[in-house]
């Protein structure tokens, strides 16, 4: 589900609205909102009793003190038939003090509210929807009072201004054509603060309708929109993957951890949907470790992107603001496993000595060449901060350059240049570099050329001619500065130029973190 704002709520809905707004909004929100949302954990069973008992637990068992500090309410807090006035009223079965009540009480602990709302006719529960701008009640009747008047004002005039979270892009997320998929992502951040872009996590009975996918799948699948997605990102604007559902019967440990180690990797929402006051000693300890929700809210708010992916292991990494480098290694697979990546794989100079942080432990060591990943059990994450290498100056864009539909990656086996299915070989790790080049990891020398329109893409010793520079756009495509077509996955994996088209399957792209997003 997604979440409308009152007073200084964070607001958030469910279809698109760029028709109504007169401009975007500025940075409100320069980090990824951390707080609490009830849907994966009660659905449509929520009331005044459950925000004020999770408010109170998430005060009083660090959550709080950690900074998740936003709650919010989603759909089916309303009743069913509008006031008299047309307006959307609570129910006030359900919120016997009323809206205006909750929300006081929330600030006087420390938290900012949210609501939800949906854009259209109706919510998805069937409640009354925002479409027709009607006024929402909020307090008692002797409180009433009209807290805007249609959508537009809500977003340009609300004082304080309010975080607006969206789920259009949802809607078209597992389309055959991708096309209006990528088309809502590129305008749902130029009016809001983040956007839900894939379908719910598995909710609390969720097997009632999905009965064929594990909590783990469902966690993968999600994780696996996001990866796509990175060039979206920036500081103010937030691609969101769904709820840390904590407590779902179908999750291990180790993938609860997963999912928080991953979504703080990539900058996401961390937003908990889960019975806050039930939560274990274990769940509390890893939802509160400040050195990975340090890289969750560092300011850069990058998402971290791929390095390499294989059956087993994804490798993911991302510059920090003060230059440190991230490297996120998840098992995928059912057995404990060891991996290791060298600096030059993750963009770092091969000759460096690096401090490398385990954010699990906290224990720091110093290495040359490479970092291991030791004994990292199945679905669990190894997380680590590495430190002292020179900064940021010296980090070289690096990873997997992919077929955001197709996922298969780009790939020089020293021969031929092809579009395959990801293996994690090395032969599938590019670097991207200031020049505009574009070259193998494993031939540092030879730079991707194109040959013209139409032709076959080739790889061929750097010259430095506009043959072998290329720009990429925010709407994925990698274009030929010389040629001016876009890189395409032709049939059969050959890559070739082609003329640019509009978010076309073929062409569009993700390219490793770091890389110049035109139009971002």
């Amino acid at each position: 589900m997604a979440i409308l704002g009152l007073l200084s709520l964070l607001v958030a809905a469910s279809s698109a609205l760029s028709a109504l707004l007169s401009k975007p909004p500025s940075v409100l929100q320069p980090t990824p909102p951390m707080g609490y949302n009830n849907w994966a954990h009660v659905m449509c069973g929520l009331n005044e009793s459950l925000f004020v008992e999770t408010a109170q637990a998430m005060a009083r068992n660090g959550l709080l003190a950690a900074g998740y500090n936003r709650i919010n309410l989603d759909d089916c807090w309303s009743n069913f038939d509008r006031a008299s006035n047309g307006s959307m009223a609570w129910n006030a079965e359900k919120f016997p003090r009323g809206l205006s009540w909750l929300t006081n009480y929330l600030n006087s602990l420390g938290f900012i509210a949210g609501i939800y709302t949906d854009a259209g006719i109706l919510s998805c529960g069937g409640f009354p929807g925002a479409y027709d701008g009607c006024n929402m009640r909020t307090g008692t009747e002797a409180e009433y009072k009209a807290v805007y008047g249609r959508w537009h004002d809500v977003l340009s005039e609300q004082n304080p201004p309010m975080v607006f979270s969206e789920s259009a892009p949802a809607y078209f997320a597992e389309a055959a054509n991708l096309t209006d998929w990528y088309s809502v992502m590129g305008w749902v951040r130029e009016y809001g603060q983040l956007a839900r872009h894939s379908r719910d996590s598995l909710v609390w009975n969720s097997t009632l309708y999905w009965p064929d996918i594990t909590g783990w799948d469902s966690i993968m699948f999600n994780y696996g929109q996001e990866v796509r997605l990175a060039r979206y990102q920036k500081p103010g604007y937030f691609n969101d993957p769904y709820f840390l559902n904590v407590d779902h019967f179908d999750y291990t440990l180790n993938e609860k951890k997963s999912q928080f180690a991953l979504w703080s990797s990539l900058s996401a929402p961390l937003i908990l949907s889960t019975s806050v006051p039930r939560l274990t000693p274990d769940e509390l300890a890893y939802l509160t470790n400040k050195d990975i929700i340090a890289i969750n809210q560092d300011i850069l708010a990058l998402q971290a992107t791929l390095v390499s992916q294989s059956d087993t292991w994804d490798v993911l990494t991302k510059s920090l603001a003060n230059g440190d480098r991230l490297l996120t290694i998840l098992n995928r697979g059912n057995f404990t496993g060891s991996h290791i990546v060298s600096f030059d794989q993750i963009g770092l100079p091969t000759a460096s000595k690096v401090s490398v942080k385990d954010l699990w432990t906290g224990e720091t060591i110093s290495v040359k060449h490479a970092v291991l990943a030791k004994s990292i059990e199945s679905h669990a994450t190894a997380i680590f901060r590495l430190s002292g290498f020179g900064g940021a100056k010296v980090v070289i864009a690096t990873g997997k350059i992919f077929n955001t539909y197709s996922l298969n990656t780009l790939t020089f086996s020293g021969k031929n240049l092809h579009w395959s299915t990801s293996t994690g070989d090395v032969s599938q790790v590019w670097q991207a570099k200031g020049d505009g080049t574009v070259r193998n990891l494993a031939y540092p020398a030879q730079c991707l050329t194109s040959t013209g329109l139409g032709k076959q893409v080739g790889i061929k010793g750097c010259s430095g001619c506009s043959a072998q520079k290329w720009g990429y756009y925010i709407s994925g495509n990698l274009m030929s500065k010389s040629s001016r077509g876009c890189l395409t996955e032709a049939a059969s994996g050959v890559v070739t130029v082609s003329g640019c088209l509009y978010e076309d399957n073929t062409q569009v792209v993700a390219l490793p973190g770091g890389v110049e997003v035109i139009g971002n």
